[in-house]
């Protein structure tokens, strides 16, 4: 796999490269998914649906798997769809299962298992494929965190837990399987354009405070994040492993 720089461009050449991406039907995870499919990767995606016909405005150009991240049985079936990995993304996850609030104990349990625990499970499972990949840098495996990985956010009390935990679970696999030799590494997102902030976003009073406390003064598009996670996982990024990378706009500098 070879990376190419053009003048203020970059391009990635993920040919022959095999990428699977947790949650890949929408927002940060279809951004991730499209860019890997567009550098040339052969990429498999979940979603909850039965098939991959059941979701509108997705190429058929992925594969698709089935998958419920808060169930074990569910995961561990995954394997028996995975026979050869380069890539694994754990992107999946959600806010307010069901639309239930988080200060419920049970909800809370169900939001760190599908932030931390399922990341785990999964990465766990695949670490005997990807520890076969012969890609250039070493395979990767890569986390989505939180601004909620640092600063607490009263309203997703078990989502910050969960992505509070997931930069640190990243940075003991990042040792522990490092002679695989697999890179362990997560991106952090900022305040991205999806449909899991819109309601943040589209609130006036607390989109402008966030605004405030950005540096660049704008939101991020969900290719932001898809662009950081390429660098990532390429050659270009070989000796950075157990790192959480802030993607946010310049929000976690100001105080």
């Amino acid at each position: 796999m070879l990376l190419y720089l053009f003048m203020s461009n970059i391009s990635f050449d993920y040919s022959k490269t095999n990428i699977l991406v947790t949650g890949g039907t929408s927002g940060i995870g279809k951004a991730i998914a499209e860019a890997y499919l567009t550098a040339g990767a052969d990429v498999t995606i979940t979603g909850t649906k039965s098939s991959l016909q059941k979701y509108s405005n997705i190429t058929d150009k992925f594969s698709y798997i089935k998958l419920n991240l808060e169930d074990k049985e569910s995961i561990d079936n995954i394997k028996k769809s995975v026979n050869t990995l380069d890539i694994l993304i754990n992107n999946g996850g959600l806010t307010f299962p069901d639309g239930k609030s988080e200060d419920d104990p049970d909800i809370f349990d169900r939001a760190v298992y599908i932030h931390l625990n399922s990341f785990y499970r999964l990465s766990n499972l695949l670490h005997p494929i990807l520890k076969k990949s012969n890609i250039q840098g070493g395979a990767s495996i890569i986390g989505i965190a939180s601004m909620t990985s640092f600063f607490g956010m009263p309203i997703v009390p078990g989502y910050g837990a969960g992505k509070g935990g997931l930069v640190q679970l990243i940075k003991t696999l990042s040792m522990k399987w490092a002679n695989d030799p697999i890179r362990v590494n997560a991106i952090a997102a900022g305040f991205i354009k999806t449909r899991m902030t819109e309601p943040i976003l589209s609130s006036e009073e607390m989109s402008q405070d966030i605004i405030n406390r950005i540096a660049l003064k704008k939101f991020g598009d969900p290719i932001d994040i898809a662009n950081a996670v390429l660098f990532m996982t390429s050659p270009a990024a070989s000796y950075i492993t157990g790192e959480t990378l802030r993607v946010d706009g310049g929000y976690s500098i100001s105080s």
